[in-house]
């Protein structure tokens, strides 16, 4: 079995994985939860909006991040029957830039850096990537948005676009690259029929359900399983 080093390049989602979302999602939904008849829990306010979503991104592939996270407050405010005007659903639109990253993801990209190429394919925009790059500490060497692909994970086509990409800017196989997520539902399914090996940051491993993410729509493997990315640089650095 090969390990973390006989990789040349790690493609990372983002949003999950190494920005804390549920977290930036839950805290930037708070104008309707607080008008919320029925107090949902935190993780029914996270499952309402993965249902919303993933119906939004399928529906309107084309549509910027930002615009779609505006219709998905929309639909969540006439959802749970509560008025909602424009600018709150901007507001929302705009708040990927004040999503919290992990604790532990900007030490570990910076680390990573040293012994990989670093790509991130993630279903933002390239405006509202801005901020979360910053705070990442702007690691990658290759950022491929849904904006730049035109559709949304899980679909092929970003899975097409990464690999495409991946070898003609980096002459990177398919063999070269570890594909590291936290959302089976985004990445893991696709990553396993594209045959890319995969590595799982779980992030909810401490939780029942999946969150912010639909349940995954079919089969797939994980070759790594972390429970965090600090791990996953100490399985790293233990045999490296």
């Amino acid at each position: 079995m090969k390990q973390l080093h006989d990789y040349k390049a790690l493609a990372f989602d983002t949003y999950g994985t190494l920005i804390d979302w549920e977290s930036g999602i839950f805290n930037a939904l708070s104008p309707l939860l607080e008008r919320h008849p029925a107090a949902p829990t935190r993780d029914q306010v996270l499952e309402a909006f993965a249902r919303t979503e993933s119906a939004q991104q399928a529906a309107t592939p084309q549509m910027i991040y930002s615009a779609l996270l505006s219709s998905v407050y929309l639909q969540l405010a006439a959802d749970w029957g509560i008025d909602a005007d424009a600018a709150e659903a901007e507001a929302f639109g705009q708040s990927v830039k004040d999503w919290p990253a992990f604790d532990d993801a900007r030490d570990a990209l910076a680390y990573l850096r040293q012994h990989y190429t670093l790509i991130t394919l993630t279903n933002c925009d390239r405006a509202s990537y801005r901020g979360s790059d910053l705070r990442l500490g702007e690691p990658w060497h290759a950022i491929y948005t849904a904006e730049d692909v035109g559709s949304y994970k899980p679909s092929p086509r970003n899975f097409e676009f990464l690999l495409s990409r991946a070898k003609g800017d980096f002459g990177l196989a398919p063999e070269d690259i570890l594909h590291t997520a936290q959302s089976l539902f985004h990445d893991h399914v696709q990553a396993t029929q594209f045959g890319l090996a995969t590595a799982w940051i779980d992030r909810r491993h401490d939780a029942s359900g999946c969150g912010a993410t639909m349940p995954p729509p079919g089969d797939y493997r994980i070759d790594f399983h972390f429970k965090n990315m600090a791990e996953l640089v100490a399985e790293h650095q233990l045999h490296s």
